[in-house]
């Protein structure tokens, strides 16, 4: 959100800032989460062996629309109501969905069959260090933010190391981890909402010290 200038030189006057200049943005968070939470609710549960990966098309096709499109888009208004932190998780996030339909749908098929887990290893490893750097970022947000970036760093790398070794049940443990970071941003998207809806907190989220 613009501010003005506390110091203005005698030179330049103040910029004149309207309050209402974004009081009609709404927050795009809640969205930008039930978009996590559903696109990674649907991979971890064939991940996690639960649900047979003949059903992976329709995952995708979810990851394009709603994992991908829909958290880019609430990335922009986060950025637009000045929460940096919410632009840069859910732009990546989004961005990350968009990634793996492509590799998918489009690039997986040129890589040899022996390089496959690789080429994927490679890409959760380096969506896992990301993740790492947001995670330090995180402490001055709430416990559960923390919590579901913890839990997906060690989604990130579980997986990551599963699909590297060909090791099916470790790619099942790194299911059930992604299963519990769907349940935490579903919480945080049905919090947000709430707040917004009833003008107070609803459901408690452990705001972490903002000094």
């Amino acid at each position: 959100m613009a501010t003005v200038d506390l110091h203005p030189s005698d030179s330049v006057p103040a910029p004149v800032v309207a309050p209402a200049a974004t009081a009609t943005w709404g927050n795009s968070a809640p969205l930008a989460l039930a978009a996590f939470a559903v696109t990674t609710f649907m991979l971890s549960m064939v991940n996690s062996g639960i649900v047979n990966i003949a059903v992976l098309p329709v995952v995708f096709g979810v990851a394009l629309m709603f994992g991908g499109l829909t958290q880019l888009i609430a990335a922009f208004f986060q950025f637009r109501i000045g929460n940096t932190f919410g632009g840069v998780l859910f732009g990546a996030f989004g961005a990350f969905w968009l990634s793996l339909f492509a590799i998918a749908e489009f690039f997986l098929k040129d890589i040899p069959a022996a390089q496959a887990g690789h080429a994927l290893g490679l890409f959760l490893y380096a969506f896992g260090i990301f993740t790492v750097l947001i995670f330090a970022a995180s402490f001055r947000t709430n416990v559960l933010v923390v919590a579901a970036l913890a839990d997906l760093v060690a989604t990130f790398f579980v997986l990551g190391a599963g699909n590297w070794g060909g090791n099916l049940t470790v790619v099942h443990a790194g299911g059930y981890l992604g299963l519990v970071a769907a349940a935490l941003a579903a919480y945080l998207s049905c919090a947000e909402v709430c707040e917004a809806t009833y003008k107070r907190s609803v459901l408690p989220v452990f705001p972490l010290a903002q000094n």
